[in-house]
This record gives C-alpha cells, structure tokens and sequence, in this order.
C-alpha cells in the first residue's frame, strides 16, 4: 500500500490487488452483518450499540428510531466503497468517498476487533501477535490512519 495523499480536492493512494481482494472480502463480511437482523450478533451489537444501557425499554425504543437510518448510511458507505475499490492499483476519492471509506473502515475495524474479541476492557491489540487477523487488523489501522493524515492536511470541508 502507498499511504493516501491529498492531491488538489482528491485523496490518492494505491493498492496492492491482493490488498483490494482483502478489502473486498471484508466488505463481503460487513454487507452480510448489515443485512441480518438476528439477535446476539455480537459485530451487529458492536455497529449498532444500545441507546441506553441499565434501561431495556428505552433501548429498544432507541433501537426502533435510529437503527433503520444508521443501518442505510453503513450500507451506502459500503457501496461507496465497494465502488472505488479498483482491482489493484490507484485510488482517487473526492471529500464526500473520503468520508465514506473513513467510516467504512472504521466499522470494519470495529467488526474485526469484535471477533478478534479486542474491547476497552482487553486494551489494546499486541501488535506482535502473528496471525492473519492481527495483519489485516494492522493494515486496516494503517488505511484508515493514512486516509485521515490526508483528509485533515487538506483542510477538507464539512458537509
């Protein structure tokens, strides 16, 4: 991967083909946790935290009112992305795909560090640790990391 670098009013970076079918498998995951609505999911708890935690009323009242709207922004942040994925090679995003792969890859990390069992409780990840997981935990770390180094050098606007 070659970090992501403000160039004009776009983001540019490049991925390896291998970096873009991983990419495109987690996408694959997280599509598949957006569209399942069956309890006890914990990734879908972790996208989709409770609105209220001592009181389970007014967490499923919180639940009803915000899920349906939280679950369609994720789901056109995935396909976003999805559609700016190349097969491997360069990457160019403008503000608004910039913003969308931020929090794409932030629910990814989310989903992954679920199933990884990371939580505020366990600390942080080892980053010694040899398995595939943790390689893909890091390099999902370090494309979010960059795309954020680019998007605030640039001064990019709010919308």
């Amino acid at each position: 991967m070659r970090p992501f670098r403000r160039q004009g009013d776009h983001v540019d970076a490049w991925l390896s083909p291998a970096e873009c079918q991983v990419l495109t498998l987690l996408l694959d995951q997280l599509e598949q946790v957006l569209a399942d609505d069956a309890p006890g999911d914990t990734v879908r708890e972790r996208l989709f935290p409770a609105g209220h935690a001592s009181d389970a009323d007014i967490a499923a009242d919180y639940r009803d009112l915000t899920e349906s709207s939280l679950r369609e922004g994720k789901t056109g942040d995935l396909a976003l992305v999805r559609a700016s994925v190349p097969d491997g090679g360069g990457v160019r995003l403008d503000d608004d795909q910039a913003r969308a792969w931020l929090r794409t890859t932030n629910d990814l990390r989310l989903a992954l560090g679920t199933r990884m069992g990371i939580t505020a409780q366990t600390g942080p990840p080892d980053p010694d640790d040899p398995s595939q997981e943790m390689s893909v935990y890091q390099w999902l770390t370090a494309v979010q990391g960059s795309l954020v180094d680019a998007f605030v050098a640039g001064g990019a606007r709010r919308t």
